[in-house]
């Protein structure tokens, strides 16, 4: 258990509080108030003449697959060989000793939404993940949390540059709309398949 008290509390959802106290245990909060009773043998921080804010939360970035600090061997976020690539996965590409995480928590933002950028109209799946840890596994909050998709510039100048598709926005939205009405045709079949199977074992 850790306690951090006499600090300037704003939990963003209601008064602040301006001597108060956060208690911590199995690393989630589990109060916070003005006048809570500490655990013997918690472990204190003194938070006298601090602010405490909860952890900020980045809901669109490129971190831990975007390494600062290193070259080309660091970015690892867009796949520039196919503007269709929903495959791809960020938590792949992840690298938990990025210089960008570390400045990240160290600012205060403790969660991230990570992924791919936006050269592809379909870039890969995205992850929720804390910003400190050893190992991308105890880093996860939730994976996936969505998939990237990208219109207008981005697309076009890439694959314009390499004389491919797409070079127009006319192209980009031809692309996506056949990617998804891929996908839809492949859970209509996924579902008819599962029926036939549940009849049969039923019969």
């Amino acid at each position: 258990m850790k306690a951090i008290i006499n600090g300037k509390i704003y939990t963003m959802a209601g008064e602040v509080i301006e001597k108060g106290s956060v208690l911590i245990a199995d690393g989630k909060i589990k109060a916070v108030g003005a006048d809570l009773e500490i655990p013997a043998g918690a472990e204190i921080i003194d938070a006298e003449g601090m602010v405490v804010f909860p952890g900020i939360i980045d809901a669109h970035t490129h971190l831990g697959i975007g390494e600062d600090g290193l070259g080309w061997e660091g970015r690892d976020y867009n796949e520039m060989s196919d503007a269709v690539t929903p495959h791809l996965r960020a938590i792949d590409a992840i690298n938990p000793r990025d210089e960008g995480l570390k400045n990240a928590y160290l600012n205060g933002v403790t969660t991230v939404m990570t992924g791919p950028g936006s050269a592809n109209v379909l870039g890969g799946e995205s992850v929720a993940i804390k910003t400190y840890g050893r190992t991308v596994d105890e880093m996860i909050v939730k994976n996936p949390v969505g998939i990237k998709a990208a219109l207008g510039e981005n697309p076009k100048s890439v694959y314009g540059k390499q004389n491919k598709s797409p070079q127009t926005r006319m192209a980009i939205a031809a692309l996506l709309r056949e990617n998804l009405l891929k996908a839809q045709d492949y859970l209509a079949e996924k579902e008819e398949k599962e029926k036939k199977e549940t009849s049969l074992k039923g019969t």
